[in-house]
């Protein structure tokens, strides 16, 4: 999936530390399909011991709907290796998650399977909390690696080049190495 720039509402999670566990709890990992995952996100948070939704929790209130962005607090998708987290996020629809830092193991599941982690300077950050939280649309441009909201300067943020590539040609690293399959062949043939 092509990534250049998403323009949405976002969802305010600002909690720091927030891990893969609570992403998407372990329990709801029976396979290695990602489809359905979206339902389970945050799973543990979003509901009451009585296993109804807390209207209270941001992705249950009513504009967290559509919102393709979701902005998160310090150190986020810490604790265990689990792709499942980065699944779990895209399949509810989310495409860009911003926060001061990332875990490194979730930025490169992220990276890998077509999320976006932009991480925003905490001044940056913390203005762009305040005009999340006021319903201000986002704009996340992976192209000129900036986060516009309207009346603000542009924030800056870095990808990877390698992975800001595949993001904006959509593809991952294998399709990557398929795109220069015809010059692996002729380098095999050219090898006894």
């Amino acid at each position: 999936m092509r990534c250049e720039a998403i323009v949405s509402r976002c969802v305010c999670m600002p909690a720091a530390n927030i891990d893969t566990d609570q992403i998407i709890p372990a329990r709801f990992l029976r396979g290695v399909d990602c489809h359905g995952l979206g339902e389970h996100l945050f799973d543990g948070l979003r509901r009451r011991r009585d296993g109804t939704p807390d209207p209270y929790f941001p992705l249950n209130r009513a504009d967290a709907r559509g919102a393709r962005i979701l902005v998160a607090g310090r150190n986020f998708g810490c604790g265990s290796s689990r792709e499942h987290a980065v699944w779990a996020l895209m399949d509810w629809g989310i495409r860009a998650v911003i926060a001061p830092t990332f875990a490194d193991i979730f930025r490169a599941n992220a990276l890998k399977k077509g999320l976006l982690p932009v991480a925003l300077a905490e001044a940056d950050w913390i203005r762009l909390l305040q005009s999340a939280e006021a319903s201000q649309p986002v704009r996340v441009d992976l192209n000129a690696e900036t986060v516009h909201v309207a009346g603000h300067p542009a924030m800056a943020f870095a990808v990877d080049p390698f992975a800001r590539r595949c993001l904006l040609e959509g593809m991952d690293e294998l399709g990557y190495l398929l795109g220069h399959l015809s010059a692996i062949e002729a380098f095999e043939q050219g090898r006894p």
